[in-house]
C-alpha cells in the first residue's frame, strides 16, 4: 500500500496536470477570438464557409464589412469578425438556468414528423438550383479577381496617370460610381457598378480587358 507522502505527491501532480489544461484552454480559445477578428479572404472563400468556420452569421459579415452582394468577395479582401469575440465573451459568463417547457401533448411529435415528411421530395431541386447559382458566382468572382489583379494587384493605392485605386478608374467614373477612398470595400463597389453599367458582367469585362489590354 502507499505511504500518506507518496499519496501526498501524486494528488498534488494530478492538480497540477488539471491546471495546466486549463491554462492551454484559456490561451487556445484567445487566440481563436483574436484570430478571428481580421481574416483575408483565400482562393475558394465564400460567405456561407466564412460563416461556418468562424460561427457568425452571413447577416453579420455583411453588414460588418459593408458588402453590397453576399454572392461575391474578392481574394485579398480584408474580413472583420469582431461579432465573434463577443460571442465567446458572452459563452464564458456563468450559465442561467432556463425554465423548462411544459412537455407536449402525445400527439405533437406526430403531426411534426408528418410536417418535416413533406420537403424532402423538394430538396433535390433547391439542391440544384444552388449549384448552378455557385457556379454563376464563382465565375464572376474569378474574372472580378483577374481584373484586380491585372489592373492594381489589389493595392487601393495604386496609380497609372488619372487612374486610382484597385480598379484603376478614370476621374470621371469616380465623379459617378464613388472609390475616392482608400476604403477596399468602397473601391471594390464603384469598380463592380462601373463594370455593370458599361460590361453587364465581370466576365464580360474580363473578355474585353483580355482582348484589349483594359477595360
Amino acid at each position: 500500500m502507499l505511504n500518506f507522502k507518496q499519496s501526498l505527491t501524486i494528488a498534488a501532480g494530478v492538480a497540477g496536470a488539471f491546471a495546466f489544461g486549463a491554462t492551454n484552454v484559456s490561451a487556445d480559445t484567445t487566440n481563436a477570438v483574436n484570430a478571428s477578428t481580421d481574416y483575408v479572404v483565400q482562393s475558394g472563400d465564400t460567405l456561407n464557409k466564412l460563416s461556418s468556420k468562424f460561427n457568425v452569421t452571413v447577416d453579420s459579415i455583411v453588414n460588418n464589412n459593408n458588402i453590397t452582394d453576399a454572392n461575391l468577395i474578392v481574394v485579398g479582401q480584408h474580413l472583420s469578425f469582431a461579432e465573434k469575440a463577443k460571442t465567446v465573451e458572452t459563452n464564458n459568463q456563468p450559465a442561467v438556468a432556463q425554465p423548462v417547457a411544459p412537455a407536449a401533448p402525445v400527439q405533437a411529435p406526430v403531426q411534426q414528423q408528418q410536417q418535416a415528411a413533406a420537403p424532402v421530395q423538394q430538396a433535390p431541386v433547391a439542391v440544384a438550383k444552388t449549384q448552378t447559382t455557385t457556379t454563376s458566382t464563382g465565375s464572376e468572382s474569378s474574372a472580378l479577381s483577374s481584373l484586380i489583379a491585372r489592373e492594381s494587384s489589389g493595392n487601393v493605392n495604386a496609380t497609372n496617370g488619372q487612374y486610382y485605386g484597385i480598379g484603376q478608374l478614370s476621374p470621371q467614373a469616380r465623379a459617378q460610381y464613388g472609390g475616392n477612398s482608400t476604403d477596399y470595400n468602397d473601391q471594390l463597389n464603384a469598380m463592380k457598378s462601373y463594370i455593370s453599367a458599361r460590361y453587364g458582367s465581370a466576365e464580360n469585362a474580363w473578355a474585353h480587358s483580355q482582348s484589349n489590354g483594359w477595360y
